[in-house]
């Protein structure tokens, strides 16, 4: 014998609380945050952050440039910076020549493995100043790609803090239901005056 189960869900039950109903709303309601609009955010803070970085990159490259120079000094004693893709740089005496300008000298950030007499490239900004190279396209995407990430799992992370929370409230509204049923119902099993 078969019995039919369609709508079941719908119809009415003495057992089922408000509380019960809106945890039910709740697990939906977080479902589809969960699988749509956290992934949505986090391509949308991705396409953001992409946005930015380029153009910081733009920036730079417009404000950066870049001179073949060659190495003159020995490698200081001091600590060695960290410069892009994680490679070691020290500081040392360069030496170059601008066209017009003759021969210049200056202090610049020099790979590790750089010694005297190598030819290195090294960055300066307008000013003259030594700067790092400018934001490559490896960098760009790694800080999308991050930006991303980390706006999908926080909001993750923050409708599942809700959810805890929904359900804290429920659990206490439906314990104090419970609580005021059984004030009415043990005086009756108990056999206890109220």
């Amino acid at each position: 014998m078969r019995t039919r189960v369609r709508g079941r869900r719908r119809r009415r039950s003495p057992l089922r609380r408000r509380s019960d109903v809106v945890e039910a709303w709740t697990v939906l309601v977080v479902a589809v945050l969960g699988f749509v609009g956290a992934p949505a955010l986090g391509a949308a803070a991705a396409w953001w952050a992409h946005g930015e970085a380029r153009t910081v990159s733009l920036q730079q490259r417009a404000d950066r440039h870049s001179v073949r120079a060659e190495v003159i000094g020995e490698r200081s004693r001091s600590l060695p910076s960290v410069q892009g893709a994680g490679q070691r740089a020290y500081r040392t005496t360069v030496r170059w020549t601008e066209p017009g300008e003759g021969t210049r000298t200056a202090t610049a950030r020099v790979p590790s493995g750089a010694r005297q007499g190598d030819v290195v490239d090294v960055w300066f900004d307008a000013r003259g100043r030594n700067v790092t190279p400018p934001v490559d396209g490896s960098a760009i995407w790694q800080h999308t790609l991050t930006t991303g990430v980390c706006a999908a799992g926080g909001a993750v992370l923050v409708v599942l803090l809700a959810h805890g929370a929904v359900r804290r409230v429920a659990m206490r509204r439906r314990l104090a239901e419970w609580e005021r049923a059984w004030a009415r119902t043990e005086p009756q099993w108990t056999h206890r005056g109220a």
